[in-house]
């Protein structure tokens, strides 16, 4: 596994921070019948469990909320992907189809209230370490334009940052050509359920992506 660990900084902030951490090789392409069957009807049973308001109430997105106001970062105005993912679903807009690997990384974070993050590790280098990003700092998130990443938690290599809990960047992202990807799962609120969530990620890869597990592992 590439080595992976959480600023000082973040972890004094919320010192229950945890990663789930999957690397695995997969086969990226157009999602499959079987797959968005699965997807529709998590998006049935949510609508049918959530409306708008209890979006919030969803413990690990209340959990993540609370974390980002710790570290000064306006939650309602920098929202994360687990809970815009579900406002859309609650709000009868679905989901976008986009490729295997990235429609069963939203999959997994609708399932949990995690936001999760799957990048391509061809385009990152040396170690990987999530931290506060400061002043100033910003890339162009995936199909959002420049992301402001001032005390937002963050991920970063030797090129720079490239993922987030709210919006994850151009560089990293999965494509057509990606063949080995990370897929981190991030809890702000400990570790007990990431096990399970962890289980379901490589169940859905190694069904519907010909996914073959280098390594998992949980960092605190």
């Amino acid at each position: 596994m590439i080595n992976i660990s959480i600023s000082d900084e973040l972890k004094e902030k919320c010192p229950r921070i945890a990663l789930g951490c999957i690397e695995v090789e997969v086969r990226v392409r157009a999602s499959d019948e079987e797959l968005w069957r699965k997807i529709n009807l998590k998006c049935i049973e949510i609508q049918g469990a959530l409306n708008t308001e209890d979006i919030l109430k969803v413990p690990n997105i209340e959990s993540s909320r609370r974390a980002y106001k710790i570290i000064g970062k306006d939650p309602s105005r920098y929202r994360l992907s687990s809970e815009s993912l579900l406002k859309r679903v609650v709000k009868g807009l679905g989901l976008y189809k986009v490729n295997n690997v990235v429609d069963i990384n939203n999959l997994v974070s609708l399932s949990s209230g995690y936001s999760v993050g799957t990048y391509d590790l061809c385009k990152i280098k040396g170690e990987i370490t999530f931290v506060i990003g400061k002043t100033g700092e910003s890339y162009d998130g995936i199909g959002r334009g420049p992301i402001n990443l001032e005390k937002l938690p963050v991920f970063q290599d030797n090129f720079g940052k490239f993922g987030s809990s709210t919006s994850d960047s151009e560089r990293a992202m999965i494509t057509e050509g990606t063949r080995h990807i990370l897929m981190n799962i991030i809890s702000f609120d400990g570790d007990e359920e990431l096990e399970e969530y962890m289980s379901y990620a490589v169940e859905l890869l190694k069904e519907y992506a010909n996914g073959k597990v280098i390594d998992k592992k949980i960092v605190k």
